[in-house]
């Protein structure tokens, strides 16, 4: 029987992520860990979304279940972008239907003390969870995350989700060292949780900077791109592809590739091989419109081949929607999807 570091050797995510050849493009969906899954709503139901987090029973569970419905080329962890921050103390919660929501929002130094560093022991549940699906998944890589420190400043400093990101801009622009004190402190809970997942086995890591596309290339180069890269930085050495990713980011797209991304998320704004103009010779993840979900598969079939044409450009192309799975997507077009990339992209053998 081979071992789970060779069969990790010849995943075609992790090939495509690292510019090699591949068998496949590989295909894998954010979000494919819940919310569009029967079986998902069945497991979490009377369960709080960040309890669920906290028990490996569950994470362990709920990571797996898409690997096996869809058969994608990785899996990603299931948890949330604000769980270490809740496990080292923080204030801050998921409202069902609203999203993060902060007690306290940050507004002075007091309140940027607050935000303590997270260690190992803060997320033993991370620990476990990821040691026991890097045993169950075998030769499917497992995908760590964490949210970027503009993303979860965000929430801090608004006291939950924002349309435009008023009170964050305004401290940036107002107040910058409250600012870059507040983010210095992000991205160190980040670098300290993604470590945990790739200490206990991550095959690689994605930074969401889910909501970064409300910056211009300016605010984003000043005030955000100096700690996403200190996080990229510090995860260097242990050797994993980085993933970087950012919804409505198509301006962005150079300099979050310039923070130090080993591969670059695409939302479907933006044409691939024009994102390749962009980020450079890198790896690229993408970007299929989450809305075709619903447009039957005539038109879902010609939106994918016209992706994996233009994903040729790059040096490597892993097959994903532009942003997340929505809650109601039909989970048979989502296998449908993930069979056709796997089939259509196949290399013929010489």
């Amino acid at each position: 029987m081979p071992s789970t570091e060779h069969s990790l050797a010849q995943s075609p995510y992790l090939l495509a992520a690292r510019g090699e050849p591949v068998p496949h493009t590989p295909v894998w969906f954010m979000r494919q860990a819940g919310r569009a899954l029967p079986e998902y709503r069945a497991l979490r139901e009377g369960i709080s979304m960040l309890e669920s987090c906290m028990r490996p029973d569950l994470v362990v569970e709920i990571t797996l279940q898409p690997v096996r419905r869809y058969g994608v080329d990785a899996a990603i962890f299931y948890a949330d972008i604000v769980l270490p921050l809740k496990s080292a103390g923080y204030d801050i919660d998921i409202k069902p239907g609203v999203g993060p929501v902060v007690a306290d929002p940050i507004r002075d130094a007091a309140g940027v003390a607050a935000v303590r560093p997270v260690t190992p022991a803060d997320v033993p549940y991370t620990t476990d969870s990821v040691q026991q699906l890097v045993t169950e998944l075998g030769g499917t890589p497992l995908i760590g995350f964490a949210g970027a420190p503009f993303t979860v400043a965000s929430y801090l400093v608004e006291g939950g989700p924002s349309k435009d990101f008023a009170r964050t801009k305004a401290m940036m622009h107002g107040n910058p060292t409250l600012w870059h004190a507040l983010a210095d402190r992000l991205a160190d809970v980040a670098i300290a949780y993604l470590s945990v997942q790739i200490e206990a086995g991550a095959s690689a890591i994605q930074l969401f900077d889910s909501w970064a596309g409300g910056l211009s290339p300016r605010d984003y180069e000043r005030f955000v791109m100096p700690h996403s890269a200190k996080v990229f930085e510090a995860l260097k050495g242990y050797g994993v592809p980085r993933v970087h990713f950012g919804v409505n980011t198509g301006e962005l797209l150079g300099l979050m590739s310039a923070a130090g991304a080993d591969v670059v998320g695409v939302d479907w704004r933006v044409p691939l091989d024009e994102a390749v103009r962009r980020v450079g010779p890198k790896p690229l993840q993408g970007n299929l419109d989450p809305a075709l979900l619903f447009a039957g598969w005539d038109a879902i079939e010609p939106e994918i081949d016209r992706i994996l044409a233009e994903g040729k450009a790059a040096p490597g192309h892993i097959f994903n929607l532009g942003h997340g799975v929505p809650p109601d997507a039909d989970p048979e077009v989502l296998g449908r999807i993930v069979k056709y990339v796997q089939t259509k992209s196949a290399r013929v053998p010489a």
